[in-house]
């Protein structure tokens, strides 16, 4: 991987269908509405066996006091420090605006910048001569293109893989992937930004404020994940818009994607039934849950507080078991650290495996006791059983009738695993095969 290219400049240039096209994913999302991007989502991209990293920054609006635009310039100028690269954006179509001038002048503070200057929506000849317009910005390397439909593209490429050719490589390991999902306004960003100890995502007190998910590296005191900070997921009633449509589409795939899921849930209103639907989405996907209580500072002063919660949360979960629950408070900063160990120790049962003389020592004990119920008139026995080298905890019973095993007796075994061997927090996978 050869550095980092940064995306800047006023709302609605169409800085995230570049991001996109360039990265061959729709990790941002487009929509044809100023202020759609909010956060700096990151993507890769690969010219001529060069690999490099790009960051897509919300639009820069300058002075405005609104909450979100404050906080949209601080991520973009984030984004700003720590590229190698930045790629200043325009739009032929609306010609030299006072915004482009201004981020023409913040840009101009960073002197040891490289900086080049894509004019967007540049679809023919006769535009390439409008795009000179913009050298008054007192920029270089104006390069006319369009992101809709990929012109100038190659030209836009080979300049950024110049300057980067003597960048050093930076190691990107396949770390495991820790997203932090929930409702809307349960704090998932605020979680991530103590725990990085800085502002990587976009936060504010209004419901929705992160659209995209977002990535980040923690890196510490002997721990590395990759982070991903998601949208709050609504009901679908609830969902009005294009943009939280995209955001939900966005929010499911970064938890297909993970590892491990952190449903955060508020000390206030813990396990909803919007948080209950989060948690089957999980569930679906088979992926290691950890639930974590945020917000308890405004109740750890409660006697008996933390018992009753879990025990409301275990009983509104139920038949699901074995979760880990986590209190925490991210402006506190809460046993956030905590949450990483409680991480670490997932990991590692994730990995376990079981002999398979011990599992059929101990486990057919088991089920000689309390053998499956015949079907049909068939009496069903399981003879032997052995763990299968998967992604999760998987199990598999080898029996004269697996097809008359009731789904009731399987949850039963899955219990018992739990009980006897751990896998705390992750799906366990029981299958019967015929011997």
């Amino acid at each position: 991987m050869k550095g980092l290219v940064a995306v800047i400049g006023r709302p609605n240039v169409g800085k995230s269908t570049l991001f996109n096209r360039l990265t061959e994913e729709n990790r941002s999302i487009v929509e044809d509405l100023p202020g759609v991007t909010r956060d700096r989502i990151y993507g890769t991209v690969e010219w001529n066996g060069t690999l490099f990293s790009l960051v897509d920054t919300g639009g820069y609006i300058p002075d405005s006091s609104d909450i979100i635009d404050a906080g949209v310039r601080e991520q973009v100028l984030i984004a700003l420090e720590e590229a190698d690269v930045v790629l200043f954006m325009t739009d032929v179509n609306d010609g030299v605006t006072p915004y482009d001038e201004i981020v023409a002048d913040v840009l101009r503070r960073y002197p040891q910048k490289k900086i080049l200057t894509a004019v967007n929506k540049v679809d023919g000849h006769r535009k390439e001569l409008a795009a000179q317009e913009f050298y008054s910005l007192g920029v270089e390397n104006i390069f006319p293109i369009s992101a809709a439909n990929g012109y100038g593209m190659g030209e836009l490429l080979d300049a950024i893989v110049e300057i980067l050719r003597g960048a050093p490589p930076v190691e990107t390991p396949e770390l495991p992937r820790i997203s932090v999902v929930g409702r809307p306004n349960v704090g998932k960003s605020s979680f991530i930004n103590a725990l990085l100890g800085r502002d990587n995502s976009l936060v504010s007190p209004i419901a929705g404020t992160t659209r995209d998910s977002v990535y980040a590296r923690y890196n510490a005191f002997g721990f590395d994940y990759m982070f991903i900070d998601t949208a709050g997921l609504r009901r679908k009633a609830k969902v009005k818009e294009n943009i939280e449509f995209y955001s939900g589409i966005r929010t499911i795939r970064a938890i297909n994607e993970s590892d491990v899921c952190l449903l955060m849930v508020s000390a206030e209103a813990p396990m909803e039934a919007q948080d209950l639907a989060i948690l089957n989405l999980v569930q679906r996907a088979k992926k290691g849950m950890m639930i974590l209580v945020n917000k308890w500072d405004l109740m750890h002063h409660r006697p008996d507080a933390e018992k009753e919660v879990r025990s409301l949360i275990n009983e509104r979960i139920a038949p699901l078991s074995k979760v880990p629950i986590l209190f925490v408070s991210a402006t506190e900063k809460l046993r956030i650290y905590k949450t990483l160990e409680k991480i670490r120790q997932m990991l590692d049962e994730r990995s376990r495996h079981v002999p398979t003389a011990r599992l059929n020592e101990e486990l057919l004990e088991f089920v000689r006791q309390t053998p499956p119920p015949s079907s049909a008139g068939r009496i069903v026995r399981i003879k032997y059983v052995s763990q299968a080298k998967a992604r999760i905890p998987t199990f598999i019973f080898f029996a004269n009738h697996p097809r008359h095993v009731k789904e009731n007796y399987r949850r039963f075994l899955e219990n018992r695993i739990r009980e006897l061997y751990g896998f705390e927090g992750w799906p366990i996978n029981v299958y019967f095969r015929e011997k």
